[in-house]
């Protein structure tokens, strides 16, 4: 079965103890810092014995993140990570993506098939 970029994995990679904080992190692509400092926070604060039992569950239920994943590229990563926070604004960037590069080769067909002196000038000089 082919991994799939929008599930949670646990991060063994980065991990240091179970590997739910850099999962979460990668997930959301938030540092991982960040992320185990806030669960730190929160299980210091009081809810100490729910934290650990949420890590446990967690660690538990999740699987680790297939090899194939690992080896992604950086914009892929990044990528993948907002496709997974916010999908909607990810099909309209990939939309306005391919919208502007069609307008691009749009723009670039009617230079080149259009009446253009300076380019026929440009072409008989080559000849």
């Amino acid at each position: 079965m082919p991994a799939r970029y929008t599930k949670f994995y646990l991060d063994k990679r980065n991990r240091k103890w179970l590997g739910v904080c850099s999962g979460i992190a990668d997930y959301t692509g938030l540092d991982i810092t960040l992320v185990r400092v806030a669960a730190v926070l929160l299980t210091v604060i009081g809810g100490f014995p729910w934290t650990l039992f949420a890590y446990w569950i967690t660690a538990w239920l999740a699987t680790d993140k297939p090899l194939e994943l690992e080896d992604m590229s950086r914009e892929d990563q990044r990528f993948w990570q907002k496709a997974r926070v916010t999908p909607g604004h990810s099909v309209r960037d990939v939309r306005s993506s391919f919208r502007d590069i069609d307008r691009r080769l749009s723009d670039l067909e009617v230079y080149y098939t259009s009446h253009n002196r300076r380019l026929a000038d440009e072409i008989d000089s080559l000849r």
